[in-house]
């Protein structure tokens, strides 16, 4: 049951990843301009911060029940974070240069959770 709750909580996880970045891929970084009529701030706290929690949390959850198929779905779920957080370190330090120093702490901080994320899917599959 618990690895069956795991799955299911990381599979919504790479599904709302996945809508995060296609809709700030047709959006092209302003707000309420992608097919969710959503600023930026509100897609990433609605879109962008439960994708980081549910992997950490199938982790734990199925920690005693061995799985392959959970283990690569978080370091899929991991990735994304990392690619979203280079996206983001890129496309913002390209703009003005007040804020290169802010958006380098927050992509380095996305792509840092992001890495953390992929290692716990890689003990899952370790301990498999």
């Amino acid at each position: 049951m618990a690895l069956a709750i795991s799955i299911i909580i990381t599979g919504i996880s790479i599904g709302l990843l996945v809508i995060y970045a296609a809709d700030a891929a047709v959006s092209g970084g302003e707000s309420g301009k992608g097919f969710l009529p959503l600023d930026a701030m509100t897609r990433g706290i609605g879109f962008g911060v439960p994708p980081i929690i549910l992997p950490i949390m199938a982790f734990f959850i199925s920690r005693k029940e061995p799985s392959k198929g959970l283990g690569t779905m978080i370091i899929i779920a991991g990735i994304l974070i990392i690619i979203g957080g280079v996206v983001f370190f890129s496309i913002i330090s390209s703009g003005d240069t007040e804020n290169v120093a802010k958006s380098a702490g927050m992509g380095g901080g996305l792509i840092a959770i992001g890495g953390v994320i992929a290692a716990l899917g890689s003990i899952k599959i370790k301990r498999s």
